[in-house]
């Protein structure tokens, strides 16, 4: 059988490295892998145009497409992205926000109201703070520049959504810093966090929030999964298998080169504090594949997905992901 010459795109991770490098293959195929700056890139490509065979993709767009039908992909459970979201909730400090509850009512900046960032941060203000989020007026735009975030093509919500685009002129960084806008719910730090006396997080002890509900509800947010353009899958359901094991160990040499104290892989330098601290509260793999270890995460995301009238209803967490071998491990 010929080797199937195909394209993976994907941010730079370490756990992808690797893939990337090519130390790591994925049997039966000749794989040109395409490192692109954000995820927004990748989505819109993928999606818009169907550019590469396989992608990292948002997890909120795949789930929203499976859910309104006729999906042209299939996901494998590999979450390349995950991020906890309590630390991207800024505020202007002058606008009188001194808790979540405080949030109703208010104008809130994000870049896309369909983000998979932004849906579980409703999720967590609603759910462990009590927040109303149907009383907030969503202003939508890029975050340090004018205009939209990316062009996304996520399916329309099933109920209607008021969301203002930001058509000021300024960006939303520069709308929350002069209190036009309340808040920012950001997939990343706004440049101005730090600069500006005026622009602070909700949530200062955020690491203890986010800590506290990992081990409260071993929720860890996965924003970014794996997907396959679905004809070939259906051509080649094989390769599945042979990418999904090819994503394990490119991550378990990841883990291991984290891991080697000798020189640190990356410059944080209490790495090893770090590590320490991790394998205590994730039990040894904070960022693990497969259905069964992530069933509350993804659980959660798709109860917050139906909340928030991006899918009808929630769907079996074990329809979304294509089948592997029982033996195949995280």
């Amino acid at each position: 059988m010929s080797r199937l010459r195909l394209t993976f795109a994907c941010c730079r991770y370490d756990r992808m490295e690797a893939i990337r490098e090519g130390t790591v293959a994925v049997a039966g195929v000749d794989l040109t892998c395409i490192t692109l700056k954000s995820g927004r890139d990748v989505f819109d490509r993928m999606v818009g145009g169907r550019e590469f065979d396989i992608a990292e993709l948002s997890a909120a767009e795949f789930i929203s497409l499976m859910g309104q039908g006729d999906c042209p992909f299939v996901a494998l459970p590999v979450f390349p992205s995950r991020v906890f979201r309590h630390g991207y909730i800024f505020i202007n400090k002058r606008s009188g926000i001194s808790g979540p509850k405080d949030l109703e009512g208010r104008r809130v900046g994000l870049p896309l109201y369909t983000q998979t960032a932004a849906i579980w941060a409703r999720g967590h203000l609603q759910h462990q703070f009590g927040v109303d989020v149907g009383t907030i007026r969503w202003v939508q735009g890029a975050v340090e520049e004018t205009g939209t975030h990316g062009k996304p093509h996520a399916p329309a919500l099933l109920r209607p959504v008021t969301i203002e685009q930001n058509q000021s002129g300024a960006s939303l960084a520069t709308l929350l810093a002069r209190g036009e806008i309340d808040a920012l719910i950001g997939s990343r730090k706004p440049e101005i966090l730090g600069r500006n006396p005026d622009v602070v997080r909700l949530f200062p002890d955020y690491r203890a929030l986010e800590r506290e509900l990992y081990e409260q509800t071993r929720i860890f947010p996965i924003m970014h999964l794996v997907a396959m353009r679905r004809e070939l899958y259906e051509r080649h359901k094989w390769l599945a298998t042979c990418f999904y094991h090819a994503c394990v160990e490119s991550k378990r040499r990841a883990r291991a080169r984290m891991r080697y104290a000798g020189s640190l892989s990356t410059m944080l330098p209490w790495l090893q504090a770090e590590i320490e601290e991790i394998d205590e509260v994730f039990g040894g793999d904070a960022w693990p594949y497969g259905i069964e270890p992530n069933r509350a995460t993804l659980e959660a995301l798709v109860q917050y997905m139906a909340e928030q009238h991006f899918i009808p209803h929630a769907i079996p967490i074990e329809d979304l992901f294509v089948p592997l071998p029982t033996d195949v491990g995280p």
